[in-house]
């Protein structure tokens, strides 16, 4: 394709506004008009044309479409928009439930067009560093995946819990960093703030070659904490996604005291490596990958596909935390494969396919 592509906006919100900030100065990009029902309450469009609707904004020959409206939303933005051939950039979670993301999913593919969601946590350069020193074998047998998301309420949010707002980071970020894919979870879930959704939820996961997975998640902490670890064999890597940090915790080498040194008892401290990286603010990087993508690039967008798979794993945690606390973990059921042509599709899991 010549020349910039003609993006659209629809939501002007707390994430509208970072969306428009990066539109705005992304190379190879134009934003030309935005939507909202409520107008551009924080002037964030400038001088660019707001309209009230997404089929207004159509008018405007888009090339692509960023879609940052409530979750509830999503589904009549982004059928609007598949509808219309527009590939589509949405926001996470990309639906309140599995089946209308699939309806998503569908209507995307059936277009035969570009759609991804914003799990801006694949950006983050320090998951980004994690994964590859994962998949070279920096840490041998991995034998569990630990994230902590801590922090006080967000007043953004209003239709959603703390399952769907934030775990669906946790829960995506999980598979993709260990290239495994989760195939059950024990949670319990409280609402401590008075709000109907859970405020708190603590998972328990285990992917598919067995490594347990943990997850503590809250709105209800003054302290902000974005922690990933991840550890095996040969010892643990840290990721800290406020900061973009990436630590390794090496296993040292001293022989252990006990008497049967030959049976493995434990690991001593090793070397400490706090790895330099390139840092680039995540959402950028998000917004380049799709604009790739939308060029028809080979691009690392995060598909409709790969985000219904979370919010299947989401509702399996929320089955898990209203279950009796005896019964066994909850199966995921929904299992993201490719077909012969490579695209997505779902598959119902079994017991027996672990």
């Amino acid at each position: 394709m010549t020349g910039a592509l003609r993006a659209g906006l629809v939501g002007l919100g707390t994430m509208g506004r970072h969306h428009a900030r990066i539109l705005s100065h992304l190379p190879g990009v134009e934003l030309v008009a935005a939507a909202d029902p409520h107008g551009d309450l924080h002037d964030v469009a400038r001088s660019l044309p707001v309209v009230a609707t997404v089929e207004e904004l159509l008018r405007y020959r888009l090339d692509y479409c960023v879609v940052a409206v409530p979750t509830a939303q999503h589904a009549t933005v982004g059928l609007a928009l598949a509808a219309a051939g527009i590939p589509a950039l949405i926001e996470k979670p990309i639906a309140p439930d599995v089946e209308t993301a699939q309806k998503l999913a569908k209507a995307f593919d059936q277009a035969r067009i570009v759609a991804a969601v914003g799990h801006t946590e694949r950006y983050n350069p320090a998951l980004q560093a994690m994964r590859a020193r994962l998949a070279d074998g920096a840490l041998g047998q991995l034998y569990q995946l630990t994230t902590r998301r801590q922090g006080p309420y967000p007043p953004r949010i209003r239709d959603v819990g703390v399952v769907l707002d934030l775990a669906t980071h946790d829960l995506d970020i999980t598979a993709w960093v260990t290239g495994k894919p989760l195939v059950s979870v024990s949670a319990r879930t409280v609402s401590r703030s008075g709000r109907i959704p859970e405020d708190l939820v603590a998972i328990i996961g285990e992917l598919s070659d067995g490594t347990v997975t943990s997850h503590l998640i809250n709105w209800l902490s003054p302290m902000k904490e974005r922690v990933t670890i991840a550890t095996g064999a040969h010892g643990c890597l840290i990721a800290d996604t406020v900061h973009g940090d990436l630590t390794y915790y090496a296993n040292g080498s001293t022989r252990t005291q006990w008497a049967a040194a030959e049976v493995f008892r434990g690991v001593t401290e090793g070397d400490v490596t706090r790895f330099a990286i390139p840092k680039m603010e995540p959402l950028v990087s998000e917004h380049e990958a799709f604009r790739d993508a939308v060029n028809g690039a080979e691009s690392s967008i995060v598909t409709l596909w790969e985000a219904a798979a979370t919010i299947a794993a989401a509702e399996a945690v929320l089955a898990a935390a209203t279950s009796d606390a005896a019964r066994a973990p909850t199966l995921i059921e929904h299992r993201l494969v490719r077909d012969a042509s490579n695209r997505y599709a779902f598959a119902t899991a079994t017991p027996s396919s672990r």
